[in-house]
């Protein structure tokens, strides 16, 4: 059955409540967390250790009621570490499928540019069509399967840039940054006195949902309405991207399409059953960021790619 948007909206509430009892701050976060997961999107979280990005992400699994999965990544790890492979069983005289971690509902990928191209390609047919390829035979991964990845930003050793063709798998590109002197203060009056690593069951956080009431709750984004204005202007926006000289590459036709979604997901996240310039407008940095690609210009400049998109937001014309 499917929700109403003001049950999706209730639900989206209730989930920040549990996340928030563990962590401190990350609000916005946490918000492009819930879009990406009512638009079936995926999201890579960019900032410093330390920050609570892997933290978050179990928080969020576990008020979810998701499987949770984790991968580190390293330059030693192999495509089969991910995926699985076929063993012979002696006993059987048959090949029987060991299962990877990638089998489960919310795999974080834990520093995935430490890894070679060729072990990150292992996600790509996951990301895109929820499912992997072993010695030629498919196997479905769950429904509800969603990828949230991370990297440090700091280091440049050791570590390998993202193909385009993966980056454009992620939904969002979010940057953590480090909290305010509040948040910061309350952190580690929560955690300073506690031994050993934090857990989210040592917080009480309760699931208050499951795999298919996240499919009730994704269903409901197709009574939100997207108007031919809305339209016009997310693929106004997307195309300014590549008519700037101060970028050499700009986001693609899957960049608008994946805006549109997320701008419905976050109206729905509203209890509105339309979408608002606002909603475009709130994503567009996130959608973006890591589509982009600086001029050689540009970068001598000093220029951001989060600025670019800012000034690009602002000179287009949003519909009324």
């Amino acid at each position: 059955m499917t929700m109403t948007l003001d049950q999706v909206r209730d639900l989206a509430a209730a989930i920040r409540g549990e996340v928030g009892k563990a962590v401190v701050g990350q609000e916005e976060t946490v918000e492009h967390l819930l879009v990406a997961l009512l638009a079936e999107g995926h999201v890579l979280l960019e900032g410093p250790p330390g920050t609570a990005k892997t933290f978050l992400a179990q928080c969020f699994a576990c008020a979810l009621g998701l499987d949770f999965g984790r991968i580190q990544f390293t330059p030693d790890l192999l495509p089969g570490d991910i995926l699985g492979s076929n063993l012979f069983n002696f006993q059987t005289s048959q090949f029987t499928l060991t299962r990877g971690p990638i089998f489960c509902d919310l795999l974080l990928a834990d520093e995935i540019n430490r890894t070679p191209p060729k072990t990150q390609a292992a996600l790509l047919e996951a990301m895109q069509e929820r499912r992997v390829t072993l010695d030629g035979e498919t196997h479905a991964l769950p429904e509800r399967f969603m990828v949230v990845a991370t990297q440090n930003p700091i280091e440049s050793q050791g570590v390998y840039p993202l193909p385009e063709a993966q980056l454009d798998r992620f939904l969002f590109k979010l940057l953590v940054a480090y909290p305010s002197v509040e948040e910061e203060a309350a952190i580690v009056a929560r955690f300073g006195q506690r031994l050993g690593p934090p857990r989210p069951a040592d917080f009480a956080i309760r699931s208050v949902t499951d795999p298919a009431g996240l499919a009730s709750a994704s269903a409901a984004l197709d009574q939100v309405t997207v108007s031919e204005g809305i339209v016009d202007y997310v693929v106004r926006l997307v195309r300014a991207t590549r008519e700037t000289a101060e970028l050499s590459t700009g986001a693609s036709p899957r960049a608008a399409v994946q805006l549109a979604k997320a701008a419905r997901a976050r109206a729905a996240l509203e209890g509105r059953d339309y979408v608002i310039p606002d909603d475009v407008k709130a994503l567009a940095a996130g959608v973006l960021r890591h589509r982009l690609t600086l001029s050689p210009a540009a970068e001598i400049e000093g220029r951001l790619v989060e600025q670019l998109v800012a000034e690009l937001v602002e000179r287009t014309e949003a519909p009324r």
